[in-house]
C-alpha cells in the first residue's frame, strides 16, 4: 500500500481569511502571486459585531468584503546565495531564524531524552536481572541510529541485517546483534516501582511524551491551526481499553492521540487519550467541565497557542459544536471554523437536504447568531459548518465533474469552504510523513509502538522546520529520507572514530575537533585505526586515523609539529 494515498492529495487553494463579522469574508488578504503560508504574517483585528439570535440573511444583503486583517511589512532578503556569516548573524525579518536546522541539531534538542532512556534502561535491567546491562547515552544514540536506518532500509526480520548472506554493514558495523537485541529487550522509560496508584494509564511512556511536547511547544507557529486525532498502530491485547478503533484511519486499531498542528504539518501540541482520566493533569474551569470530551480536548490544546486572539483553529465534525465555538471565543479569544453534525448547530433553522438538492449543485443556506454563522452547502452531498472567523462572501468557484454533460462545471462555493479545505490537512500531512519511514516496533510490550511514534514524529517535525527555514533563506532542502539518514549517521559518528572504509562523516562531526590529538603511551601498539610513532622522550605517540583528514603523512607532520613548535 502506498502511504502517499492514505488521505488523498491536499488541494492548495487561495482563500480569504478571516473577518470579525461572520457574514463577511476578506478578499484582499491572500496574495495571488504567493500562495505559500507566511510564518511572519501578522493580522490585525477590529471590533466584533455579533447578532443576538439566528436570523435569515439574503444573498444580496450580505456584505461582500470587510478589511479586518492587514499584512504588516517585513524585511525582505535578497534572492540568491548567502554567505556563511549571514547565517551566523541571523535574519532580521525572522528573529528566531539563524540558519537552517541541520540534522545534527536533532541530537542536541533530544539530549535530555537520550539520557533519560539510558538511565531507566539500566534501572529496569537491574530490577529484572539483578545487574544492569551498563548502557550509556552514547550507546543509546547508536541504538537510535540503527532504528532510524531500519526505518529506511527494511529487511524481513532483524536478524537479516547481521546474517552472512544478507549482512547490511551500515547497521551491522554499529553494534553486534546480541547487544542490539539486549538493548531492545530492556529499553525502558520510567520506574515501574513508582507507578502504583497513579491515575496516568500511560505512565510507562509519559516522560518521553512530556519531553516531546516540550520541544513541540518551542517551535514558532503560524496563526492557522488544525486539531485532529492521530492513531498509533497497535493490535495487541495488553493495553486493554487504551486501544481504540477508527475506521477511516491508516491504522484502524491503536492508541488515540489528539494533536494541534499548523497547515504545513508541524505538530505543536499533543494530548494522549485515555478515557475518563485523560484530563487528570489539566486544570479545567467549571464551564469547560460541562463540555463534552471532544470540546475539552480542543480547549486544552488551544490554551498553549502563543497568540490566541490572532489565531484561527480548524477541526472536524467529531469535535465541533455551537457551544465549543462560543467557549473558544469568550474564554480564549480564538476564532474557529469546523464542519459540524446537524444536531450540534445550536438549533439553526437551516434548509433541509432535500430543499438544497432541488436548488441544484452549489446552493447554500446560512443563519447567524451571537457572532457565529451556521452554513449548509450542497456539493456531492450536504455539508454543515460553523464559523466565527469567515463568512459567505465573496463567493469562490470550484470545478466539479458533471455526469450529465460529461465535463467539468463551475460550482459556487462559500468563502469558508476553501479556507477549511486548505488549513485542515496539517495533521494528515504529519501522519503521512510519519508513515513514510517507520521505525520497526514489533514487541509484546504495548508502549514500544508509542516510542516508535515519538522517534518518527521528532524526525518529521525537525525536517518540516528545516524545510521551512531553507525556504525562508532561499536554499534547497534535502528530502525527508536523506534528512533521516543524516541524523542517523550523525548519531552514530558523534562519539566514535569512523573506520577508513566508511564514507566521510557529517560536516558537524567532521569538524568538531575531537579524536585528532595525539595520546602518549609507554608501549608501542598498532591496529587498523591508529598509527604510532616514537617520540624523543622514549615513549610513543598514538594517532587515531580519522577518515576525514588523517593520513600517514599527516600523522608524521603533526608529530614533527608537536615536538618542534
Amino acid at each position: 500500500m502506498d502511504v502517499n494515498h492514505f488521505y488523498g492529495t491536499r488541494t492548495r487553494t487561495l482563500q480569504a481569511l478571516v473577518p470579525e463579522n461572520p457574514q463577511d469574508s476578506d478578499a484582499d488578504l491572500s496574495d495571488a502571486d504567493d500562495p505559500i503560508e507566511d510564518p511572519d504574517y501578522h493580522p490585525v483585528r477590529e471590533e466584533v459585531a455579533s447578532d443576538s439570535s439566528f436570523e435569515s440573511l439574503d444573498e444580496d444583503d450580505a456584505p461582500s468584503t470587510s478589511t479586518s486583517f492587514k499584512k504588516l511589512p517585513c524585511t525582505k532578503r535578497r534572492k540568491g546565495k548567502h554567505s556563511k556569516n549571514s547565517f551566523l548573524e541571523g535574519d532580521r525579518g525572522y528573529p528566531w531564524l539563524k540558519f537552517p536546522l541541520r540534522p545534527t541539531q536533532w541530537h542536541k534538542k533530544n539530549l535530555e531524552m537520550i539520557q533519560h532512556v539510558a538511565h531507566h534502561t539500566n534501572l529496569y535491567s537491574a530490577q529484572e536481572l539483578g545487574d544492569p546491562i551498563k548502557t550509556s547515552p552514547e550507546e543509546i544514540e547508536d541504538f537510535l541510529s540503527m532504528l532510524l536506518f531500519m526505518g529506511v532500509f527494511k529487511f524481513p526480520s532483524l536478524e537479516d541485517y547481521w546474517h552472512n548472506d544478507s549482512r547490511f554493514s551500515v547497521i551491522a558495523d554499529i553494534m553486534p546483534r546480541k547487544r542490539f537485541q539486549l538493548l531492545r529487550r530492556y529499553i525502558h522509560f520510567n520506574d515501574n516501582q513508582q507507578c502504583s496508584e497513579n491515575p496516568d494509564r500511560f505512565y510507562k511512556i509519559r516522560p518521553l511524551f512530556d519531553m516531546l511536547r516540550k520541544q513541540c511547544l518551542l517551535i514558532p507557529s503560524t496563526y492557522k491551526h488544525s486539531v485532529d486525532e492521530v492513531m498509533i498502530g497497535y493490535k495487541g491485547t495488553r493495553a486493554g481499553s487504551l486501544c481504540q478503533y477508527i475506521a477511516n484511519k491508516p491504522d484502524k486499531w491503536g492508541f488515540k492521540v489528539f494533536c494541534r498542528a499548523s497547515s504545513s504539518g508541524i505538530i505543536h501540541d499533543l494530548l494522549m487519550y485515555q478515557g475518563a482520566s485523560t484530563f487528570f493533569n489539566v486544570t479545567l474551569s467549571e464551564e469547560e467541565q460541562m463540555l463534552p470530551i471532544g470540546a475539552k480536548v480542543v480547549t486544552t490544546l488551544c490554551k498553549t497557542i502563543q497568540q490566541p486572539r490572532l489565531s484561527v483553529v480548524f477541526f472536524d465534525n467529531f469535535l465541533t459544536s455551537f457551544k465549543l465555538v462560543q467557549t473558544l471565543q469568550t474564554s480564549l479569544g480564538v476564532q474557529c471554523i469546523g464542519t459540524v453534525r446537524p444536531n450540534r448547530t445550536g438549533g439553526a433553522p437551516l434548509m433541509t437536504d432535500k430543499e438544497l438538492i432541488k436548488r441544484g449543485r452549489g446552493s447554500y443556506d446560512y443563519r447567524s447568531a451571537e457572532g457565529v454563522i451556521a452554513v449548509k452547502w450542497f456539493d456531492n452531498k450536504c455539508v454543515n459548518l460553523l464559523s466565527n472567523a469567515s463568512g459567505i462572501m465573496p463567493l469562490s468557484a470550484v470545478e466539479r465533474w458533471c455526469k450529465v454533460s460529461k465535463e467539468k462545471i463551475t460550482v459556487p462555493c462559500p468563502s469558508l469552504i476553501p479556507a477549511y479545505n486548505e488549513h485542515m490537512g496539517g495533521i494528515n500531512l504529519s501522519d503521512m510523513l510519519v508513515h513514510l519511514y517507520r521505525t520497526p516496533a514489533k514487541s509484546r510490550r504495548w508502549y514500544i509502538p508509542l516510542f516508535r511514534y515519538i522517534l518518527d514524529l521528532s524526525i518529521a517535525n525537525s525536517w518540516l522546520v528545516y524545510k521551512r527555514e531553507c525556504g525562508l533563506l532561499n536554499e534547497k532542502a534535502m528530502p525527508l529520507k536523506w534528512f533521516r539518514l543524516a541524523v542517523a549517521h550523525s548519531l552514530n559518528q558523534k562519539h566514535y572514530t569512523p573506520r577508513p572504509s566508511l564514507p566521510k562523516p557529517q560536516p558537524d562531526v567532521r569538524y568538531d575537533s575531537l579524536g585528532h590529538w595525539p595520546l602518549h603511551y609507554d608501549k608501542r601498539g598498532r591496529n587498523a585505526l591508529q598509527h604510532t610513532t616514537r617520540n624523543r622522550g622514549g615513549g610513543f605517540l598514538m594517532f587515531r586515523k580519522h577518515s576525514c583528514c588523517c593520513t600517514i603523512s599527516h600523522v608524521r607532520d603533526v608529530a614533527e609539529m608537536f615536538y618542534n613548535p
